[in-house]
């Protein structure tokens, strides 16, 4: 009889073999850059008819029409006169945000299930115009507000760090209705720890489907488009960013974003996708635009606290 090998192998299916007919779990492409964008939800909008916006004001320096007021009545002539408008107003374009996205078609008709090839790739592309919107709602050299806040309106802070104190001088500057702060969540985390050295933490609220932490009624909305140091996502434990305090509403004369509507081919707020046709090769191509702006309506309807340090940390026993 013969001996049994006792040094063959045990050969067994292999995972990478086996893998090709299991059927995985899939998500949805995640795209980590992608925030929640609340300066977007929380700004109140203007839609346009024109794609121009006017900014009619008081001309500068001039007071209301005076009133009789004498308790005698010793004259009994109405004061006369008119309020005088800037002659030359201010006018904003929208401004155009867009991309071009092509898909082969011969991937999107055998990849598409079950997640659509297409749409996939058009919704991550509209969220990519979201995030370039709100970025510039805040850093565009022409309607930026940061840009635009007047220099009355421009605070520094006592120390550095954001205080309660900061934010309280900051208030005056926007005392008629203040609708919201916006800072870098970093500046966030340095105003917290300057309220838990005071023993004075705030408070939170929930607007919008999301929670945020409140300083004498007003929320704080997070943002990374408001820069440390220039960058949104600084390395350094320190650095120096700008924090904004907003009214928003037209009725209020604040700050309002401004988009185009009615557009051709509109899929959300100043968005129109366009199907740009197939080449070729077989290419599909889809034009996406956004329109966007924002106006200052009146002068203290916006202030902004400067030169934020947000690297300041402490030590409790």
């Amino acid at each position: 009889m013969a001996k049994e090998n006792t040094n063959d192998k045990i050969v067994a299916l292999g995972k990478k073999a086996a893998y090709n007919l299991a059927d995985v779990n899939k998500t949805r492409p995640q795209y980590g850059a992608l925030t929640p964008k609340w300066l977007t939800k929380v700004l109140e909008f203007k839609g346009l008819d024109s794609g121009i916006f006017r900014i009619n004001k008081v001309k500068e320096g001039e007071t209301p029409l005076d009133v009789l007021c004498s308790v005698e009545k010793k004259s009994d002539i109405i004061p006369q006169g008119f309020v005088q408008y800037e002659e030359e107003p201010r006018e904003q374009q929208l401004a155009s945000i867009s991309t071009i996205i092509n898909v082969d078609t011969a991937v999107a008709d055998v990849y598409s299930s079950p997640y659509d090839q297409i749409k996939e790739q058009l919704d991550l592309a509209v969220e990519s115009l979201r995030e370039r919107q709100e970025s510039q709602l805040i850093n565009n050299d022409d309607y930026g507000l940061l840009k635009n806040v007047p220099d009355s309106q421009r605070i520094q802070t006592r120390n550095g760090a954001p205080t309660p104190d900061d934010l309280d001088e900051l208030i005056t500057k926007v005392w008629k209705e203040p609708s919201f702060f916006l800072a870098h969540p970093r500046a966030i985390a340095a105003f917290e720890r300057e309220c838990t050295k005071r023993g004075v933490p705030p408070v939170t609220t929930n607007i919008a489907g999301g929670t945020f932490i409140v300083w004498r009624g007003i929320p704080i909305i997070p943002t990374d488009k408001l820069l440390v140091d220039g960058l949104k996502n600084p390395k350094s434990k320190s650095g120096k960013t700008n924090i904004l305090l907003i009214r928003t509403g037209e009725a209020k004369r604040g700050v309002i974003g401004l988009f185009q509507r009615n557009l051709k081919n509109e899929q959300s707020r100043g968005l129109s996708v366009r199907f740009r046709g197939i080449d070729d090769k077989g290419v599909a191509s889809y034009l996406l635009s956004l329109y966007c702006s924002a106006a200052i309506l009146s002068d203290d309807a916006i202030a902004v606290l400067e030169d934020v340090e947000v690297g300041e940390y402490y030590d409790y026993e």
